[in-house]
């Protein structure tokens, strides 16, 4: 079966080069080992709720999401600019005050910093505003925590706010990742809203796929080799193609042909409860900064955000944990309700534990990251390209536009 132009994974970087090969007037067909697109971006539904795997959110400055999306259809959901944090003692809110004035009185007086502490960040702010993307990611790499020390945060400030807040979205505790990434998301905060689609996150690749021909996807079915322009499944078909384009996670497939590649990936579970009350009625991340946390990095009632994630009266508390605990789900469970009592109290025993993810790949590793990559290191053959975030950086852009480069790259 002879094909123009075949994609192994339909994951946002896959989908994005399909949708950028279409407009090339290219012929594509997607070859997706599980039951449908979305890749890491998938969101279950049992019950009327719904279950993103994992959580997640769109930054809706990404130039890559603001360019191929339509934000409108999606039906965007925005949460408040800040977050709530959980200390040994109480909690607080935090907030940039140009973008949500209602905290700034909280935001001047919470126990998380010193007043040069909250200039600073105000100081970053402006900093990140007037550099452009390019420039953020040809500074000099060192860690998020070392870079921490030089922007002038005390520990405090970093332990109550920024440790906590980073975690949640590097998905790794030590702060280990590149003071690139550590900038570019503080500028995407800065520039945009932080967002999920009404109806969960997998709305974003259902909106790609739904902009390429009928019949432009094969689901379930598992690629296992590829030699030269042929593509062999599971079940032994052969499928041939002018170009082929790998669009999957860092695996054993691609590292057959990239050796280098970076294979390493950071973990997370992600816990949904049900809950009679809700711990807060704000739409915002409510982040653990305890000293003695130990399974509770941070909580989202995602039925503030989207009312449409639950049936009506509702409420669905997702609750994220880095890592892969050796403990069962149950007990994972439970042992994130214990440690949330000492700011809910005894109504947390009445949440009710609805799903679980154990994500062992939710994103690539990122001490070294970059915003570009040249066409040649995309090219691995005559009829093999390969695009993934893992080739950049780990987030929703870089997907997007290491699948828009490799469409530019297979131009023929």
């Amino acid at each position: 079966m002879k094909q123009d132009v075949i994609i192994v994974g339909a994951g946002l970087a896959g989908l994005s080069a399909a949708v950028h090969l279409h407009r090339q007037g290219r012929k594509v067909l997607i070859l997706e080992a599980s039951d449908r697109a979305g890749g890491r971006v998938k969101t279950d539904s049992k019950d009327g709720f719904l279950f993103d795997q994992g959580f997640q959110v769109l930054l809706t400055a990404y130039p890559e999401t603001q360019a191929l999306l339509n934000y409108k259809d999606l039906k965007l959901k925005k949460m408040l600019p800040g977050a709530t944090v959980l200390y040994n003692g109480g909690q607080f809110e935090i907030a940039d005050p140009f973008r949500r004035p209602s905290a700034a009185f909280a935001t001047l007086f919470a126990p998380v910093g010193s007043l040069k502490d909250k200039i600073n960040t105000l100081w970053l702010k402006i900093r990140l505003q007037k550099l452009s993307i390019d420039e953020i990611f040809k500074q000099p790499e060192q860690t998020t925590q070392k870079q921490l020390n030089e922007y002038g945060f005390s520990p405090k400030m970093i332990q109550r706010f920024y440790a906590p807040f980073l975690s949640g979205i590097f998905l790794e505790n030590e702060l280990t990742t590149s003071r690139r990434m550590f900038d570019f998301v503080m500028k995407m905060f800065s520039d945009g809203d932080v967002a999920v689609p009404e109806l969960g996150m997998e709305e974003i690749p259902k909106q790609l796929l739904a902009m390429l021909p009928p019949n432009s996807i094969l689901c379930n079915n598992s690629v296992t080799s590829i030699d030269s322009n042929k593509v062999t499944l599971a079940d032994g078909t052969i499928y041939e193609a002018d170009q082929i384009l790998l669009a999957t996670n860092a695996n054993s497939l691609t590292q057959h042909f990239v050796p280098k590649q970076k294979m390493s990936s950071n973990q997370v579970t992600n816990i949904y409860f049900e809950a009679n009350e809700a711990p807060t009625k704000k739409a915002v991340v409510v982040l653990n900064a305890s000293l003695n946390k130990k399974w509770v990095n941070n909580l989202t009632v995602m039925t503030n955000v989207s009312k449409a994630y639950a049936p009506k009266g509702k409420i669905l508390i997702s609750i994220s944990y880095n890592g892969i605990p050796e403990i069962n789900d149950a007990t994972l469970a439970e042992n994130m309700k214990q440690e949330l009592k000492q700011w809910y109290g005894e109504k947390v025993n009445n949440w009710k534990m609805l799903k679980s993810y154990r994500i062992e790949y939710a994103l690539p590793t990122q001490e070294s990251v970059r915003n570009n990559i040249e066409a040649s290191e995309i090219k691995i053959t005559d009829h093999l390209f390969i695009c993934g975030d893992n080739l950049l950086n780990g987030s929703i852009n870089a997907a997007m536009k290491t699948g828009r480069l490799a469409a530019e790259a297979m131009k023929i």
